[in-house]
């Protein structure tokens, strides 16, 4: 079967490719029919990354966030008709020790494989996580960066000690705010503080028991623990505010990717015994618990709802780059495409 691929050949600009599908295979044929714009997707489109990494990787189909609905299914593991979100991580090998999504090994859609921006998307039924009946499908569709707060918070729970009274999220971004979202369904008992630049963006935190302005944070405030959801530039004051509020023995989670090597004041991770772990990307398990908390807390869809910045008919090329140029544009929110080419 003849599949066409809409890949970004050079900054801002899509070529249609044909590529043949083995319908009788051991993978599952989709139709997405709902796509998510990420950050790292946008570092392509405008060639914000290295020179050397855009003509290793271009042209590559862009897009790792995705839901669609299941065309044909060779290996009877999923209905036709059946909704699904495709889990963009490949692991090509194995380990006791090392999760899918950081064996050095492992291929990533709209990275290092063809992303989702294709007409069907040819993909191994154990990357398919089956979606609530009636889920509200434009935030479904980006479900994958909900399942990096998931995946983060979940190895939170497994590393940092038990007392948990107050926890503290820095960034009012579109991933500070669904971490913070998680944490408070994670753990209710906890306060959560959410610090950020924008009084704008704090005001949609309402989940938050407090929200404050990273330049007026109070000289006595503490927490126990804490999660970096910033990344770039503001990475290294984030960090430095993080190590000054949190009490000894805190456990701090790295979210927010930077392009470039962050300082870090070792002295007093030293002095207070601090533990700092890095989460990126996620894995089928991540995904199954996401779904698991869309069921349980069906508030949290409602939440995710707030931070759709626009959904875009998208019909064809012109389309495509319209919706990324809309994306390049915006201050806040997830940029949804409803896919009907």
């Amino acid at each position: 079967m003849i599949n066409t691929v809409y890949r970004l050949a050079a900054t801002r600009r899509f070529e249609i490719a044909f590529d043949d599908i083995e319908l009788f295979g051991d993978n599952v044929l989709v139709r997405p029919t709902h796509l998510s714009i990420c950050n790292a997707d946008m570092r392509y489109y405008l060639g914000t990354r290295d020179a050397k990494v855009m003509a290793e990787k271009l042209p590559m189909a862009l897009i790792h966030e995705g839901v669609g609905r299941v065309v044909f299914d060779p290996t009877g593991n999923f209905k036709q008709g059946a909704e699904v979100v495709m889990v963009p991580n490949i692991p090509c090998e194995q380990s006791d020790f090392i999760a899918e999504n950081y064996l050095r090994s492992s291929k990533f859609c709209g990275s290092t494989a063809d992303g989702f921006l294709q007409e069907y998307v040819s993909i191994s039924p154990k990357r398919l996580v089956l979606l609530p009946k009636g889920i509200n499908m434009n935030v479904a569709a980006f479900t994958e960066i909900v399942s990096v707060s998931v995946h983060a918070i979940s190895r939170f729970d497994g590393i940092a000690h038990s007392r948990r009274r107050r926890i503290g999220v820095w960034g009012d971004g579109n991933l500070g705010y669904i971490t913070s979202l998680f944490i408070k369904k994670f753990f209710p008992d906890s306060l959560l503080f959410v610090f950020g630049t924008s009084q704008e963006k704090l005001a949609d935190f309402t989940f938050a028991d407090e929200t404050f302005l990273v330049n007026e944070i109070p000289e006595d405030l503490w927490l126990d623990h804490a999660f970096e959801c910033v990344g770039g530039n503001g990475s290294p004051v984030a960090i430095e505010q993080i190590i000054g509020v949190v009490l000894p023995e805190a456990t701090v989670s790295i979210l927010g990717v930077s392009e470039y090597p962050v300082p870090i004041n070792t002295r007093m991770i030293l002095e207070k015994g601090l533990r700092f772990f890095g989460s990126s990307r996620s894995g089928v398990k991540d995904f199954q618990k996401t779904v698991e908390m869309y069921e349980k807390y069906p508030d949290i869809i409602d939440y995710l709802g707030n931070i759709i910045g626009s959904v875009n008919t998208v019909r064809n090329i012109n389309d495509i780059k319209a919706t990324f140029e809309k994306d390049a544009c915006k201050s806040f929110g997830k940029t949804v495409m409803k896919w009907e080419i």
